[in-house]
C-alpha cells in the first residue's frame, strides 16, 4: 500500500513540475513577444514594391542606407530587414548606425556591383559613424563579394572587405553566408566585444574573422574554407575564446587559425583555441607567432589550445609553414588533449616562418601535455614527418608529458625527449576509436573525442532535457 501511495505521489509531483515548467515557458514567450511587439519595430526592405524601403536591383545600397538612417533616428525601431527571395546589388558601402540590427531571410543577397572600382579598404558594410559605432547585430542572410566580376585586383590587398568596423564595440555577425570576396569577412580594428558565429564562409580573399588592436573576441560553430589566408586570425588583441569551428581548404589559403603579437606594447595572455577541428588546411593549423622587438614574456603567454583535431593539416608541400601546429615567440603555451592525425612535416613545431617573423630572446617553454599524435607524414619544405620539431632549440624548449605517439614516419622527436610519452603499434589508436569499451578505459580518451563538440546555442529541446535529467527525483517519492 504505502509502496502505491510512493508511486502516487511521484506521479502527481512529476505532473506539478512539468505543468509548473510549461506556464514558465509560456510565460516566458509571451512576455517576449509582447515586449519584441511593443518596442523591436521593424522596417523592411525589399523589391517588389511592398515594403517601407523599396530597390530596383541599381544602387540598392541607397534604399537600404536610407532605412538604416531611419532606424538610426528613430529608436522606437531597432531593425532594418532585407526581404527574400531577392538579390540586392550595391556600388556604394551600407552604412549602420548604433542600436541597429541588419538582418535578412536567409536568400537575401547583398552584392557587389560588377567592376565596383572602389579603393583600398572600403568594405561592403561599415559603421555610419567614422568616430565609431556600437551594438550593431549582422545577421541571416548573405553576402555576395562577386570576386570573380571584379578580377582585375588581387586577393589579400584590402578590397572589398564584407563587412569592417574600426573603433566600434558589441558587435555580432551570426547566421551569414559569407563568400567569394576580395578581402575580409569581417575585420574589426581597435574596439572591443564581437562576437562571430553560426555562419559559414567559403572561399574569401583574405581572413574570415580579422581583429586587430581588439579586446573580447569570440568565434564558435563556424564553418569555414580558406582560400587566400586564414579562416580565425588575431594581430595584437586578447581575451579571445575560439572553439568548435570547422575549418578547412581546398588547395589553397594560409593557417586554419593565426595569432600573432608585434613588438611590446600589446599584452597578449589570455587566448584559448578548443574544440576546433582543422582539416586539410593549406599551411598550418594552428600557426602563432610572436615578432619585431624584444618584449617580455609575460606580455605574450599562456595561449591554451586544447581538445582539438587537427587532421592531415599543411597540404601545401612547397610551405615551410605546413604543420599541425607552428609557434615561436609565446610562453608558456600549453597544448593538451588534442589528436593530431596525418599532419604533414610536424604535428607540432617551433618555427619561424621566414626572418620577418622573428622572435628576439630565448628561454620559450611550450608544454604539450595528454596528446594523441599519429600518421605524421613528410613534407617537402616542412619537415620529415615528427611528432614534435625544434626547429629553434637555442631559444625555444618543449616540456612533454604523457602524450600518445604513433606510426609517425620521420619519428617522434626532433630537437625534443620526453621520459612520459607513450608509443602504441600502428593502427592501435583507430582500433580504440572502433570499440567503445575500450575507448573507455583509453588513457587518453579525451584527446581521441577531440573536436567540435554540442553547439554552443542550445535549443529548447536540450534545455528542457537537462532541466529534467537534474530533478532531485528521490526527494519527491
Amino acid at each position: 500500500m504505502d509502496g502505491k501511495i510512493s508511486k502516487h505521489r511521484w506521479e502527481d509531483g512529476k505532473k506539478v513540475v512539468i505543468f509548473s515548467v510549461i506556464l514558465i515557458f509560456l510565460a516566458a514567450s509571451i512576455i517576449l513577444f509582447l515586449s519584441a511587439k511593443s518596442s523591436n519595430k521593424i522596417v523592411y526592405v525589399t523589391t517588389n514594391g511592398s515594403g517601407d524601403f523599396n530597390c530596383d536591383g541599381n544602387d540598392d545600397q541607397v534604399e537600404i542606407n536610407k532605412a538604416l538612417a531611419y532606424v538610426a533616428e528613430n529608436r522606437q525601431f531597432t531593425t532594418v530587414y532585407l526581404r527574400g527571395p531577392n538579390t540586392y546589388v550595391i556600388s556604394d558601402s551600407i552604412l549602420i548606425g548604433n542600436n541597429t540590427v541588419l538582418e535578412g531571410d536567409s536568400t537575401s543577397v547583398i552584392k557587389l556591383k560588377d567592376k565596383a572600382g572602389w579603393k583600398k579598404e572600403k568594405p561592403l558594410i561599415m559603421q555610419m559613424d567614422s568616430a565609431g559605432n556600437h551594438d550593431i547585430i549582422i545577421k541571416g542572410f548573405e553576402i555576395d563579394g562577386n570576386h570573380d566580376n571584379n578580377s582585375e585586383l588581387s586577393r589579400g590587398k584590402g578590397y572589398y572587405n564584407l563587412i569592417h568596423f574600426v573603433n566600434s564595440k558589441n558587435i555580432q555577425v551570426h547566421d551569414m553566408y559569407m563568400h567569394d570576396s576580395h578581402g575580409d569577412g569581417l575585420k574589426v580594428s581597435k574596439g572591443s566585444n564581437v562576437r562571430f558565429y553560426n555562419n559559414t564562409v567559403y572561399k574569401l580573399g583574405h581572413d574570415a574573422l580579422y581583429a586587430i588592436y581588439f579586446s573580447k573576441v569570440e568565434a564558435w560553430n563556424n564553418s569555414i574554407t580558406c582560400r587566400t589566408n586564414s579562416g580565425l586570425r588575431i594581430y595584437n588583441t586578447n581575451h579571445v575564446r575560439f572553439h568548435n569551428n570547422v575549418i578547412n581548404s581546398e588547395g589553397e589559403g594560409g593557417a586554419g587559425i593565426q595569432v600573432q603579437k608585434f613588438n611590446p606594447p600589446i599584452v597578449m595572455d589570455n587566448i584559448e583555441i578548443c574544440n576546433n577541428l582543422l582539416n586539410e588546411t593549406n599551411n598550418a593549423g594552428v600557426w602563432i607567432t610572436g615578432y619585431g622587438s624584444e618584449y617580455p614574456k609575460d606580455s605574450a603567454t599562456d595561449i591554451y589550445i586544447h581538445h582539438n583535431k587537427f587532421y592531415k593539416t599543411g597540404t601545401n608541400g612547397g610551405v615551410v609553414g605546413s604543420g599541425g601546429i607552428v609557434l615561436n615567440g609565446f610562453q608558456s603555451t600549453r597544448i593538451e588533449n588534442n589528436l593530431f592525425d596525418g599532419c604533414k612535416g610536424a604535428a607540432i613545431a617551433h618555427k619561424e616562418i621566414n626572418d620577418e617573423f622573428s622572435a628576439l630572446g630565448s628561454g620559450y617553454k611550450t608544454i604539450v601535455k595528454n596528446n594523441i599524435i599519429v600518421n605524421t607524414q613528410t613534407s617537402r619544405a616542412a619537415g620529415k614527418g615528427f611528432a614534435i620539431f625544434n626547429d629553434l632549440k637555442n631559444t625555444h624548449s618543449f616540456i612533454l608529458k604523457n602524450n600518445c605517439l604513433s606510426n609517425n614516419t620521420g619519428g617522434n622527436y626532433m630537437y625534443a625527449s620526453s621520459t612520459s610519452d607513450i608509443e602504441v603499434d600502428p593502427g592501435f589508436v583507430e582500433q580504440v576509436s572502433k570499440n567503445e569499451s575500450m575507448k573507455k578505459n583509453f588513457p587518453w580518451s579525451e584527446a581521441m573525442s577531440a573536436g567540435p563538440q554540442r553547439p554552443y546555442r542550445i535549443d529548447i529541446i536540450y534545455a528542457f532535457e537537462e532541466f529534467f535529467r537534474k530533478l532531485p527525483i528521490t526527494n519527491m517519492m
